[in-house]
C-alpha cells in the first residue's frame, strides 16, 4: 500500500491539514480559523448474510473515519456496485434501510449517491463531516509514555469468516453485529472533551496495522499487553482452527517491527492482526488522564474501555506485544 501512496500527488496548499502523508482515517481541508471539513469514502463486500445489517455496518465504518479525526459527520453519499441480473433490486432495499437506520442515528443525512452494474455486490459511503481545527486528532500526535485505549473488542474478521464458512451460526455473531453496527460517536465526543489529539480506529488493518501507523507517523514504538486485549467470545479458538481470513494473515505479514512474546501463539499473533470491520476507536492518551478518560467511556456506553499499554521511545513503528 505505501507504494501505491507515493504516486499521489502531494497537495501544496496551506488550507490542507490532512492528506494521505500519514495515512489517516480522512482528509481535512481548513474552511476558516474554526471550521474544516472532513472527507472519507469506505465500502465493501457483504460480510453477514442480513442485507439490512450489512447496510447498517458499512455505515457506521464509513461515519467512524468522521469520529477518528474527531468531526461530526454532515452528510454522504452511497456507493454502490449490484449484480442487478442476479440480486434482486428488494434486497439493495434493505441494505439502503440499514444504513439509512444508522445514519439517522448519526444525524447524518444520505443526499443521494451512484451505483455501477458489478457481479459482486459492494456497498459503502462517501462522507463529509466537520471539526474544528482545535479538535483535530490525527495519527500524528502521539507522545512516548502516552496510554492507548480501545473502544470496541477485536474479531470481527474472524467471526465472519466463521459465519462464512459455516462454522458458525447467526446467534454467535449476534453481539459482533451489534457492536460493529454501533457508532463510534460517544467515544468521539468522550476524546473532545478531553482535548485528545492522537487517535485512529481499528478497521482492515487491525490493531497491529493501524497502531504501527499511528506509531510511525508519530515517531515512536508501542508496547501492548495481550491479555489486556479486549476480545470477542471464541475467537481465539477459531483463529488456532485456522478460520481466518486472508486480510488478517497479510495483516500479521506485512507489519515488520514487531517483537512477539514467546508464549504468544500463532493463534494469538492473528488475532492482534485480525481485520475488522467498524472497530473501535484507539485513543492515545496522556497517562495523568487515562483513569478519567476510562470512566467517561464506561459512562458513555462503549462497547469496550481498555488500556491496552502504551506508546514508547522505541524507533518508530516498533510494536511489543507482551504476554
Amino acid at each position: 500500500m505505501t507504494q501505491v501512496l507515493r504516486h499521489l500527488p502531494i497537495p501544496e496548499d496551506p488550507r490542507v491539514l490532512v492528506a494521505a502523508a500519514t495515512r489517516d482515517d480522512a482528509a481535512v481541508f481548513r474552511m476558516s480559523d474554526d471550521r474544516a471539513l472532513v472527507a472519507t469514502v469506505d465500502f465493501f463486500t457483504p460480510i453477514v448474510d442480513d442485507p439490512r445489517a450489512w447496510g447498517a455496518i458499512a455505515c457506521a465504518n464509513a461515519l467512524s473515519d468522521v469520529y477518528a479525526m474527531g468531526g461530526r459527520p454532515l452528510f454522504a453519499l452511497n456507493l454502490v456496485g449490484w449484480p442487478r441480473d442476479t440480486l434482486p433490486f428488494e434486497i439493495l432495499g434493505e441494505v439502503l434501510a440499514g444504513a439509512g437506520e444508522v445514519a439517522r442515528e448519526a444525524g447524518c443525512l444520505i443526499m443521494g449517491g451512484h451505483s455501477v452494474d458489478d457481479p459482486e455486490p459492494k456497498f459503502g459511503m462517501a462522507v463529509i463531516g466537520e471539526v474544528s481545527p482545535a479538535d483535530l486528532m490525527t495519527n500524528a500526535a502521539g507522545h512516548p509514555g502516552d496510554a492507548i485505549i480501545l473502544t470496541k473488542p477485536l474479531g470481527t474478521g474472524i467471526l465472519t469468516t466463521a459465519l462464512k464458512r459455516d462454522r458458525v451460526g447467526e446467534d454467535d455473531v449476534a453481539e459482533a453485529v451489534r457492536v460493529m453496527r454501533m457508532l463510534n460517536e460517544p467515544a468521539a465526543r468522550v476524546a473532545r472533551a478531553h482535548g485528545l489529539r492522537a487517535a485512529t480506529d481499528v478497521t482492515g488493518f487491525g490493531l497491529l496495522g493501524h497502531l504501527a501507523t499511528l506509531a510511525r507517523a508519530s515517531n515512536v514504538g508501542a508496547r501492548i499487553r495481550y491479555p489486556d486485549l479486549p476480545l470477542f467470545a471464541g475467537v481465539e479458538a477459531l483463529a488456532a482452527e485456522g478460520v481466518v481470513p486472508g486480510g488478517t494473515q497479510r495483516n500479521l505479514e506485512g507489519v515488520e517491527a514487531v517483537h512477539w512474546h514467546a508464549s504468544l501463539s500463532e493463534a494469538q499473533r492473528l488475532v492482534v492482526a485480525d481485520a475488522q470491520t467498524s472497530g473501535g476507536l484507539l485513543l492515545i492518551v496522556p497517562i495523568t488522564h487515562a483513569d478519567e478518560v476510562l470512566a467517561d467511556l464506561r459512562a458513555a456506553g462503549t462497547p469496550a474501555q481498555a488500556l491496552i499499554g502504551r506508546l514508547t521511545d522505541d524507533p518508530p513503528g516498533t510494536i511489543t506485544v507482551t504476554a
